[in-house]
């Protein structure tokens, strides 16, 4: 009996039990009544049938929340932009014809002037056609970049037609030479001079303004060699024929059986001019060799050599004194030499003969040199000024007036950039301001010459008119006409400098900038972060912009190509 009582026990235990549900809340000392239980509790009581309210979430998680939302919804707007402004740029809207009505302005050239006084132009009121032999627009303060490879040629590239297909009326946009100009004819004649050619390859077109901004070449001063041996840096090819020839030094040393002294001088580079393109070119180089030869090169990194070469005083003389003697000290902690009152007396295949500044002629060894020496007027530059040489005498360019007209041309040619000679230095930031005052100007000339074409048509119909009181109207008009004509003035050109802006190398810039009545200098990496978004804010397109930011992340990841074409 007692073992059956037991089993039934067993059997009872192991059997579920029904739930059984109860609105009363059992409480247990150890452990704290949630929130329900208080509610069920209360509610037991007859105290508050009100639910509990729901818990305040946290300030933090808030700011969170609104931070996360903004973000992707800029995010979402600014891709948005992106593609808008893109799509834009790609399909350009259709164009008015060419007026016969109008009157024509050819304009020579597509450098800083030339493309800068196009984007301003206001095309409604005129023809225009651009001739230039190459029909792109080059960024040229960062050509260094693209010399030692920081940078990708198509980077600092604009098309011309980018600019032209979204103006207001059609440009047209030739590819040649410009050979003459006659300035009393008003004709341009110009060449094809491209490998391909058609059954044209010359022509001549007339203009009633001509809009002069050929640019300049390459000073050599008539320096022996400097032409069959030296590499410019003034144009793209000029960049990437640098990058061959530096790179073919590099491997030539690296070849097995070369001597200490050969490789020596087949890695020694010297950069010519000490402004600010050869002084940039220097530090891109350095760059070059800290952040990437040094890996690829370990055998060859430490026998480059950077040589200066500058015939004044000092580099940079456009900076103060404390920018060019902290550009000097950087110099030489990168260990770039800088050999200043020095003169370059001959490049020769394999040397450079350099006048020291106590007289001695020394024949330096070196593997390639870089000439940044100065500009020079181009032939069809020198031939313009000789037919109009009673009021071209100065040598070093087109003397143009405040109203950038050429002197002796009749108001029929104006001349900007670095073909001309003016109180203001030929660089690219002084061109950039005579293209966009010239437009300007342009757009002036187009209401004075309605205001004389008003009053003629107004003094033509006081002739013909038959009633007293009517002719007596019309000269009244005619005479207020007059009146606003003579207090109608093109304002002069004048410049505004913006400042001056140079990259020294190790991640260092320096930049001399007006502030208040005087300037502002410094130097450093702010200063190598303010350049950069100085010239991404300087280039003309969205494209560019895209492109250069691009490049600078691509190297600063992966490195620059050491590849040699």
């Amino acid at each position: 009996m007692q073992f059956s009582r037991s089993q039934a026990a067993l059997r009872a235990a192991s059997q579920p039990r029904p739930l059984v549900f109860s609105s009363r809340v059992r409480s247990f000392p150890s452990q704290r009544p949630t929130q329900t239980q208080r509610f069920l509790l209360s509610t037991e009581s007859g105290a508050n049938l009100s639910p509990p309210p729901p818990p305040k979430p946290s300030k933090w998680r808030t700011a969170v929340k609104v931070a996360n939302r903004t973000f992707w919804l800029s995010m979402l707007a600014g891709i948005g932009s992106f593609y808008y402004v893109t799509k834009k740029d790609r399909t350009p809207g259709p164009q008015l014809p060419h007026d016969p009505e109008k009157k024509t302005i050819v304009v020579l050239g597509s450098g800083w002037g030339a493309t800068s006084f196009l984007n301003t132009l206001d095309t409604t009121d005129y023809n225009v056609v651009v001739i230039s032999p190459r029909n792109y627009f080059l960024f040229t303060p960062l050509l260094p970049s693209v010399a030692v490879g920081t940078l990708s040629p198509r980077s600092i590239l604009q098309p011309t037609r980018y600019v032209t297909r979204h103006k207001t009326r059609t440009v047209e946009v030739i590819e040649a030479e410009a050979q003459s100009v006659d300035p009393v004819n008003k004709t341009v004649s110009f060449v094809d001079n491209s490998d391909i050619q058609g059954t044209v390859s010359s022509t001549t077109i007339p203009y009633d303004y001509l809009v002069y901004a050929v640019g300049a070449e390459t000073q050599t001063f008539g320096i022996p060699g400097v032409t069959e041996h030296a590499c410019f840096m003034k144009e793209l090819n000029d960049a990437e024929k640098m990058q061959r020839r530096f790179l073919d030094c590099l491997e030539s040393a690296a070849f097995p059986g070369q001597s200490e002294d050969e490789i020596e001088r087949l890695l020694h580079m010297v950069v010519v001019g000490g402004g600010p393109t050869g002084v940039e070119l220097s530090g891109e180089l350095h760059d070059f060799l800290e952040e990437d030869l040094k890996s690829w090169y370990p055998e060859l990194a430490g026998k480059i050599k950077i040589t200066l070469v500058e015939a004044l005083p000092s580099v940079l003389p456009m900076f103060s004194k404390r920018l060019i003697d902290y550009t000097m000290s950087t110099f030489k902690e990168s260990k770039i030499d800088i050999l200043t009152q020095t003169m370059v007396k001959e490049v020769k295949e394999r040397s450079v003969l350099l006048a020291m500044p106590d007289k001695s002629i020394v024949d330096m060894p070196c593997g390639m040199v870089v000439w940044a020496a100065g500009n020079r007027g181009r032939k069809v530059t020198q031939d313009l000024m000789a037919q109009l040489a009673g009021a071209q005498t100065n040598k070093r360019g087109i003397t143009i007036d405040e109203y950038m007209e050429m002197k002796g041309s009749n108001g029929s040619i104006f001349a900007i950039g670095d073909c001309t000679s003016s109180a203001h230095a030929p660089t690219a930031q002084v061109a950039q301001q005579q293209g966009s005052y010239l437009a300007r100007a342009f757009a002036q000339r187009v209401k004075r010459d309605r205001l004389v074409d008003q009053v003629a048509d107004l003094e033509r119909s006081a002739a013909m008119s038959l009633h007293e009181d009517d002719r007596k109207k019309v000269l009244a008009e005619a005479e207020a006409a007059k009146r606003q004509l003579a207090k109608f003035k093109i304002r002069p050109f004048s410049y505004s400098h913006q400042g001056t802006l140079a990259y020294i190398g190790s991640d260092k810039a320096i930049a001399d900038l007006p502030f208040l009545n005087g300037s502002f200098a410094s130097g450093g990496l702010l200063t190598y972060y303010f350049w950069r978004s100085a010239y991404i804010s300087t280039l003309f397109s969205l494209r560019n912009r895209t492109l250069v930011a691009t490049d600078w992340l691509r190297t600063k990841i992966f490195g620059r190509d050491v590849s040699r074409e």
